[in-house]
Formats: structure tokens, C-alpha cells, sequence
């Protein structure tokens, strides 16, 4: 009942918060992405000299994603659980500060991405990182919106109690994007598990392969946050209605 009546139910009712983690997603990509383009130096202040420089001695080797094969399968799972969690937790707690913490932490993580592509892209490997990283990027990308979306819900229950008392307010909000946050952990598990077992082996499998992998996680997320409430939402409508 849990993740096939409740939570999408709860996503329809905040689904404008969902809207507004996408929107703030998108906007600050593309400014890292820009910020990139104008400037050769912004990558290295968003990602560090270290690991550009690790990267285009990668793409110098023929192998520009080597660095996801550098540990073990299970060392690499555990290590990048723990970070995509801990990201996770952040994202969404901090949304308790009116929903600002949330905004800096998407804010930075979504220049992140757009600046971490666009140096590939310059690097002329755009496509190649597109099939390795989105692996599991699909899964590990889309929860951390949904977790923002979850951290806004619980900032504007603080912002905006409405008719409810503050406190009350901030408990129905706590409950309901609580049970949003909880929602994405098994993505985030399945995210760190392809990253772990699976994109470190981009480069040898065929590009079907890669992208049918990638489509499949996307669809997979897509639906059950983006079209599954609102069928849901339907179809518990019509059913009232026919009572």
C-alpha cells in the first residue's frame, strides 16, 4: 500500500513541488554548463584540478571513464551508497531552513552535472560518458530531485502553515515528504549497484546494451513519479465517482 497506493498519491498532491525541484534542476545545469563554456578554469573550481586532470589522462589512455574500474565492485557499491545517502539526507533535511538548504544543495550538485558534462563534451567524449555515466546516473539524478522536491515540501510547511497551526503544519509536511524521501531509497540503492557493478563496464559492452539500460532506469523512474499518480489520482476519482 506503501509504494503503490500512498506515496503516489502524496507525489500528485505536492506535485508542484516536484515541477519546481525540475525547474531548479534544469536551471542551474544550465549555468553550469555555460559557466563552462565561457570559462576553460570553472570545471576545475566545481570538480577539482585532480580529478580533470585524472580525467584527460583517462581519455589519453582510450578509457575516459576508467576511474568508475579503479576499486572493487563491492568497495565501489558501499563507497558510493554511502556519498549518494549522505546527499540524500542533506538534500531533504536541510529543507527544514524554509526550504533554502535544499535549493543550495540541488543548486550545487545540478552546476555538478552540467559542468561534468560539458568537460567531456569539450574533451570530445560527450557520447561516450552519456552511455557510461547515465548507467546509473537515470536513477541517481532523478532521486536527488524527488529528494529536493521532498525538502521543499518540508520547508514550505515551516514558510506556509496555511490555516493550520505552525507546529501542526510542520508535522503534516514532515510526515508527507518524510514518506517522499523514504520512496527514493531504493533507487539510490539500485544507482550505487550499477555504478558498482555495471558502468565499469561501459566500454565493452555494446552501445544497445548501454542505452537500453539507461531507458529502462529512466522509464522505470519517470513513471512511477511523473504519470503513475496522476493515473492513480484518476482512477480513485472515477471510482468515487461511481459510488
Amino acid at each position: 500500500h506503501f509504494w503503490k497506493t500512498e506515496v503516489p498519491l502524496i507525489v500528485y498532491e505536492y506535485r508542484r513541488y516536484v515541477l519546481y525541484a525540475f525547474l531548479i534542476f534544469g536551471l542551474f545545469l544550465s549555468i553550469g554548463v555555460l559557466s563552462s563554456a565561457q570559462d576553460e578554469n570553472f570545471v576545475r573550481l566545481i570538480l577539482s584540478d585532480g580529478y580533470v586532470n585524472e580525467t584527460k589522462e583517462n581519455i589519453e589512455n582510450g578509457d575516459p571513464l576508467a576511474i568508475y574500474g579503479t576499486n572493487t565492485t563491492w568497495g565501489t557499491f558501499l563507497g558510493i551508497l554511502y556519498n549518494n545517502l549522505r546527499v540524500a539526507i542533506n538534500n531533504y533535511f536541510w529543507g527544514i531552513f524554509g526550504g533554502i538548504g535544499t535549493v543550495l544543495i540541488l543548486m550545487y550538485n545540478s552546476i555538478m552535472v552540467g559542468s561534468f558534462q560539458y568537460m567531456f563534451y569539450e574533451l570530445g567524449t560527450f557520447w561516450v560518458s552519456v552511455r557510461g555515466i547515465w548507467i546509473h546516473g537515470t536513477f541517481e539524478i532523478f532521486s536527488m530531485v524527488i529528494e529536493a522536491a521532498a525538502g521543499l515540501i518540508f520547508g514550505a510547511s515551516v514558510l506556509f502553515p496555511k490555516t493550520y497551526s505552525r507546529m501542526t503544519a510542520l508535522k503534516i509536511g514532515f510526515k508527507d515528504s518524510f514518506k517522499i524521501f523514504l520512496s527514493t531509497i531504493p533507487f539510490t540503492i539500485a544507482a550505487a549497484f550499477l555504478e558498482g557493478y555495471v558502468t565499469r563496464h561501459y566500454n565493452t559492452m555494446p552501445n544497445w546494451l548501454a542505452v537500453g539500460i539507461i531507458l529502462v532506469t529512466l522509464s522505470i523512474i519517470s513513471y512511477y513519479y511523473l504519470i503513475y499518480p496522476f493515473i492513480l489520482n484518476k482512477k480513485i476519482k472515477k471510482a468515487y465517482a461511481a459510488l
